[in-house]
């Protein structure tokens, strides 16, 4: 893994933050500005990434095989992640908010914002193709059972059959995977280049802005409640630490069942994916549905801070482990 490459979008995330985070103490982001900027990102820049993404990968049918194991293995990888995530956030029972944003960001992790420069450094040529079809299950997820976590014990927010299956995940998923199916042989239709360059604009609002509102919720929080809260410890460590050791010790298990060629370049990347910090969806999602912002901001500034340190060695372990 080049993790130079890592160092780089890592470094370059905490310098975000830190912007973010002056805007908010000099007033140029406040608590409506901060809405405003989580609803476009979750409205258009994300659905906008997820159809770029999907429709912009390179169609053949080793990558149609790839793709279709890719959809697969995300949902058994997020409902895996869902089950685990439930259990580690029972700790924090005696505040809800706390309580269903530390399962929330448990489960979700940051696949595409900062999961796509990691998995092509990781993978090169494969990884950020192998990311796009990840992201398939976590934006299906995110607007279904995201929005059960997130309505627990709340009357005003809640999953009925329609916003199940027309949401801003499920509805770019359908014309991402429609626009990439389009690419095969046998009908070569290519989205014109304009579509494909007004998506690419509102794909690169996602990872600046979603860091930027981040860095400004932080910026609301003092500093006892940064470096004195052992939930955010706690949170991390298991974030960080736990999940990413308990994929790589199924995917073992898994290849020791089935050591099947090219198995291996999966549990690569599905450890990878585990370790990943907390997606910045958790933080605008919290904006946008009334929630603890200030705490769903911290587990993702304190996780997206610590995985510069976190990620190389959890990929070295797993390296290891799998080598074994």
């Amino acid at each position: 893994m080049n993790f130079d490459k890592l160092y780089i979008v890592v470094a370059s995330l905490f310098l975000l933050l830190a912007v973010g985070f002056l805007c908010r103490k000099v007033g140029i982001i406040d608590d409506t500005a901060s809405k405003k900027l989580s609803r476009l990102i979750l409205s258009v820049g994300q659905p906008a990434l997820l159809v770029g993404s999907l429709a912009g990968a390179e169609f053949s049918e080793e990558n149609l095989k790839t793709a279709i194991i890719m959809i697969v293995l995300g949902f058994v990888f997020h409902f895996l992640l869902a089950a685990i995530s439930y259990v580690f956030s029972l700790p924090l029972y005696k505040n809800i908010d706390e309580q269903k944003l530390s399962e929330f960001g448990f489960m979700f992790t940051n696949c595409a914002f900062i999961g796509f420069p990691i998995f092509e450094a990781l993978l090169p040529g494969r990884g950020q193709f192998m990311a796009s079809f990840l992201c398939v299950s976590f934006n299906i997820l995110l607007w279904t059972w995201g929005l059960v976590i997130m309505g627990r014990k709340r009357n005003d927010i809640k999953l009925t059959l329609k916003k199940a299956l027309v949401n801003f995940g499920t509805v770019p998923c359908v014309i991402g995977f429609a626009f990439f199916m389009l690419k095969a042989p046998a009908v070569g239709f290519v989205l014109p280049s304009f579509i494909t360059s007004a998506l690419q604009y509102l794909s690169n609002l996602c990872t600046p802005i979603s860091v930027l509102v981040t860095g400004a919720l932080i910026a609301t929080q003092s500093p006892k409640k940064f470096f004195l809260n052992w939930k955010i410890y706690y949170f991390n460590v298991v974030k960080l630490f736990a999940f990413p050791l308990l994929i790589c010790l199924l995917s073992k298990l898994v290849l020791f069942i089935l050591p099947y060629e090219g198995l291996e370049t999966y549990a690569i990347f599905l450890t990878a994916a585990a370790s990943l910090p907390t997606a910045s969806s958790v933080t605008m999602m919290a904006e946008n549905y009334g929630l603890d912002s200030g705490y769903s901001s911290l587990t993702v500034g304190t996780s997206s801070i610590l995985a510069v340190i976190t990620i190389p060695i959890a990929m070295m372990l797993a390296q290891w482990i799998l080598s074994i």
